[in-house]
């Protein structure tokens, strides 16, 4: 297999640079991949039936103890994973029979067309899935791109960042694995619940960055409770283009994710008779750079990092900033993905009642 380099520079500055900018030292997008992979590595890969853009269904758990597998997860928005697509396209291109190569779109801020548009520029031929969040799960995704390796014997081998030797030789060893007919005892996955409009808030607890504890169904609590889901760098990493990094930058994101932040911050300071809880994605943060977002803005909110990604998956959001309302039952009552001009007379009303 012929191997494509590119410099470490090229591939995880513009994140790791925006995020350790406030005396942090920022992880590196590998350190971040390999941490993510201590919980998973040398585990058995889930069993999962996945459907691609194209409408294919894929069954993961078919494809262990017959061929290594290969996943790559991705974004459209995200600068080294744009840097490493040709070194992607040739390791599908390069792959035999015993390799199958599988694309894995994360789903947060893109759309079908973002995908589509991605896979055309970069002549992408593997299959793709658009993760509903169960790959995610599976896999402790902390970054992107995020690569998964898993061994002929159906175990998970390599959770790396990089596009280097360490991930082609990681390829090469899953693929000189012996083959186990099945895999080794593929586990299913938990049955991931979704709350949506009309439903009860789920009985989830979280710790804030002040260490105070929060449950969304706490007995003695009459409040309506907001639920702003958000990234710490939303802001700043899609404000603009950046060509040196391949960031390709999404100014109309960043506005939203900044008009979102003004409006939290006017309406907690009001103090509108609301619960609030800022919820930050686990996605490329941690809760260090979580406090430095906190200490930046002072936005009046307690803050928590959803570092697994539960509260994310269970709440369906796909896209930040994305704001649920329940009602002092309990009840989601209102969901907003970016601004909503509607939401200081909505919250206002439930904080009367």
């Amino acid at each position: 297999m012929t191997v494509l380099r590119f410099r470490k520079t090229a591939l995880s500055v513009g994140l790791v640079a925006m995020l350790g900018t406030a005396g942090v030292a920022a992880q590196t997008g590998q350190e971040r991949a390999e941490a993510a992979g201590r919980g998973v590595v040398r585990t058995p890969a889930p069993a999962l039936v996945v459907r691609t853009i194209d409408g294919e269904s894929l069954d993961l758990n078919a494809l262990y103890g017959k061929q290594a597998v290969y996943l790559k997860f991705w974004a459209t928005w995200c600068g080294p994973c744009r840097a490493q697509m040709p070194h992607f396209k040739q390791v599908y291109e390069g792959a035999g029979a015993g390799l199958a190569v599988i694309g894995v779109d994360t789903g947060f801020n893109d759309s079908l067309p973002d995908v589509r548009k991605a896979i055309d520029e970069f002549d992408l031929k593997m299959p793709t899935v658009i993760d509903d969040g169960r790959l995610a799960a599976a896999f402790n995704l902390r970054v992107t791109p995020q690569h998964v390796v898993i061994g002929r014997d159906g175990l998970i081998v390599y959770v790396g960042h990089r596009a280097d030797e360490k991930l082609d030789a990681a390829l090469r060893a899953a693929q000189a694995v012996a083959g186990n007919a099945g895999g080794r005892g593929a586990v299913v996955p938990a049955k991931i619940e979704h709350y949506r409009m009309g439903d009860t808030l789920p009985d989830f607890s979280a710790t804030t960055l002040d260490g105070r504890p929060v449950r969304l169904r706490e007995a003695t609590e009459r409040r309506p409770t907001v639920l702003v889901f958000m990234s710490p760098w939303c802001e700043t990493y899609y404000a603009a283009p950046n060509p040196a990094s391949s960031i390709p930058g999404r100014p109309a994101l960043a506005t939203s994710c900044r008009e979102v932040r003004e409006q939290v911050t006017s309406l907690a300071q009001r103090g509108t008779g609301v619960r609030w809880l800022g919820v930050a994605s686990g996605l490329w943060s941690t809760p260090e750079e979580l406090r430095e977002y906190e200490a930046k803005y002072a936005q009046g909110i307690p803050l928590t990092m959803d570092e697994s990604g539960e509260w994310f998956r269970a709440f369906d959001v796909m896209r930040v900033p994305t704001i649920v309302v329940a009602d002092a039952l309990g009840k989601i009552v209102r969901r907003a993905e970016g601004f909503d001009g509607g939401l200081e007379s909505e919250i206002t009303r439930l904080g009367a009642r």
